[in-house]
């Protein structure tokens, strides 16, 4: 598996020089997307690099063409061919998603179609400093790039921030360097370098491997449980985060307080209130990897969180600002880099649904249980309902790879002798002991 990621350092002393040569690329960006809408119905039937030659055989005068249909050259005196071919393979992208989303737009019907997609243009794209064209290393913190200064391109030295450069150098001595992209931030200016790697998953057999279950919760950050296929559960541990979620909501509780008093543009205290959440969100996908790497986990099983549509009821500002996806994202991102695998199931009735099988539970007051964290089971049994979840969602994973891993009669059969790995939103741990018991007699 390829794994890119990328690190910025930042340009010192230089703020105000490089507004022209974005403003001039992002100009070249556009004249290349008017190119390429008239000429689509051409560049359409080509595949891979012949679109680029095509299109600067089109508008670059050489000595092959040198009768040219668009005459870029008179509009940008001395562009730097490096950037000139990133500008046309960014506007070939922008183009072709244009044509793409105008043709579903056109077939889907008159009623629920919406707007008609807006023309392309350049936007905020940044240019890309290729090697040895755009960009070269001439010491340890410093380099020289090309831009346009001085009614002119030229190179210029820039200063590299110490920190930033000890930072790459330290965590990326192994990885591919790729060509880095000038960009801006605010008021300040870097140079973001992609970072490439080849990573070897695990390939363990199912009923051999090591998962471990994640429930991402609203009240308390995660609950993990550890399991194997037979449905041994190797270890459990909560991430509660207490003081953080405090302070969240402290924080929240002040917007809230502004607000009421009729100013409702508290950027200042909205951005305290998103920095606690995110150094929630790192404080869980760091305790999930640790767990994960504590128990040498083969894969960590989530569940499929649909975030889309309008949140409603008391809870829809908790939602709102739960971070579930950036956690999965970086938990993804992490595990891959120690290759584990990430894995994904259906998320109806985890938290509904007994571990033990005992259907249904009871929760709050329904269950005259003060706290709502705790549930109680069919039976009388009262369990941590996060922890019950866990165990389902670790159960589910393995019942649907072991269900994909059996030719289709024995499947079944097995669906027929356990009805409920037929629906695998149903599925519990005692699904999975069931199903393994059934398993066990072919197995031997």
């Amino acid at each position: 598996m390829k794994i890119i990621s990328t690190y910025s350092t930042k340009i010192k002393h230089y703020n105000h020089i490089f507004a022209e040569t974005i403003k001039l690329y992002r100009e070249a960006v556009d004249f290349y997307i008017d190119v390429c809408y008239l000429e689509w119905a051409v560049i359409d039937t080509l595949i891979g690099h012949n679109r680029l030659f095509y299109v600067e055989a089109l508008t670059h005068r050489t000595s092959a063409h040198p009768n040219i249909r668009y005459d870029f050259d008179h509009k940008f005196y001395k562009f730097p061919c490096y950037l000139r071919r990133g500008a046309i393979n960014e506007a070939i992208g922008k183009v072709s998603s244009y044509m793409s989303n105008l043709s579903n737009w056109e077939t889907t019907d008159l009623k629920i179609r919406g707007q008609k997609p807006s023309y392309p243009k350049a936007g905020y794209v940044y240019p890309c400093m290729y090697r040895t064209d755009m960009y070269k290393p001439s010491g340890t913190y410093e380099a020289r790039i090309k831009v346009f200064i001085r009614n002119t391109w030229d190179w210029i030295t820039v200063q590299l921030r110490k920190s930033d450069v000890d930072y790459i150098n330290r965590k990326c001595s192994t990885r591919k360097q790729c060509a880095p992209t000038l960009q801006k931030r605010g008021r300040e200016w870097f140079l973001d370098f992609p970072f490439e790697e080849e990573i070897k998953l695990t390939d363990t057999d199912i009923r051999s491997q090591t998962v471990l279950a994640v429930d991402l919760g609203l009240n308390s950050a995660a609950t993990v449980s550890v399991m194997q296929s037979d449905g041994t559960i190797l270890g459990r541990h909560f991430l509660k985060l207490p003081k953080e979620y405090d302070s969240l909501k402290h924080s929240i509780n002040r917007v809230k307080k502004v607000q009421q008093n009729g100013n409702y543009k508290t950027p200042k205290l909205w951005a305290k209130a998103k920095g606690i959440n995110d150094d929630i969100s790192v404080k869980t996908a760091n305790f999930i990897i640790d767990k994960a790497v504590l128990y040498n986990a083969d894969t960590i099983v989530f569940e499929h969180l649909d975030r889309t549509g309008k949140k409603r009821g008391s809870k829809k500002q908790k939602l709102h600002m739960w971070r579930s996806q950036y956690v999965q994202s970086m938990v993804t991102d992490k595990a891959h880099r120690l290759g584990m695998r990430i894995s994904h199931i259906c998320a109806w009735g985890t938290s509904r649904l007994a571990y033990d099988g005992s259907n249904r539970v009871l929760r709050g007051k329904e269950a005259e249980l003060k706290c709502y964290s705790l549930c109680r089971f069919q039976n009388g049994k009262v369990y941590n309902c996060d922890l019950s979840a866990s165990y389902n969602i670790g159960s589910r994973y393995f019942v649907r790879e072991i269900l994909k891993s059996l030719p289709v009669r024995e499947r079944l059969a097995l669906e027929a002798k356990v009805p409920q790995v037929a629906k695998r939103s149903t599925c519990t741990l005692s699904t999975l002991i069931n199903l393994n018991a059934e398993l066990s007699p072919l197995v031997a």
